[in-house]
């Protein structure tokens, strides 16, 4: 279940339930998103880091029926992707493998490196907030209002 959070021009949000067969339809949204803002160039690398960070915060939080909460917006000339779930107390390290990674597991956050012009996290009041930034074209985007 999808839920969309935002009106803004060029910022839309999106909850989903903590379940790995939610993130297809937000990755998808995402993309759908960026498209209607002019941004296809770009829209494929975001597509994945999406899925890459939403589908780390559905199998890293530890909080019981949680929502993890996913933004798209455009500031100046950089589209910044958000993810932000209510686990505080497990933040994200590159190239760390935990006991609960699977063979494939553990190399996410190498993906989400390059190809995401910078990427972090930071703690929220009530969780942490997986951010990564992509250069973007604002020409293309104010021309698509």
């Amino acid at each position: 279940m999808l839920t969309t959070l935002s009106a803004e021009p060029f910022r839309a949000a999106f909850r989903i339930p903590k379940r790995k067969k939610h993130v297809p339809a937000v990755r998808a949204q995402v993309r759908e998103t960026l498209i209607k803002w002019g941004l296809e160039q770009i829209a494929s690398d975001v597509e994945l880091v999406t899925s890459e960070l939403v589908t780390n915060a559905v199998i890293h939080c530890r909080v019981s029926f949680a929502e993890v909460e996913v933004t798209v917006h455009v500031d100046w000339d950089e589209l910044v992707l958000e993810v932000s779930d209510p686990d505080r107390a497990r933040l994200p390290q590159p190239g760390e493998r935990r006991p609960e990674d699977d063979e494939e597991g553990g190399r996410g956050l190498l993906l989400v490196a390059a190809l995401s012009d910078s990427w972090g996290c930071r703690e929220l009041t009530y969780g942490k907030c997986v951010w990564a930034r992509f250069r973007a074209d604002r020409d293309t985007v104010e021309g698509s209002t």
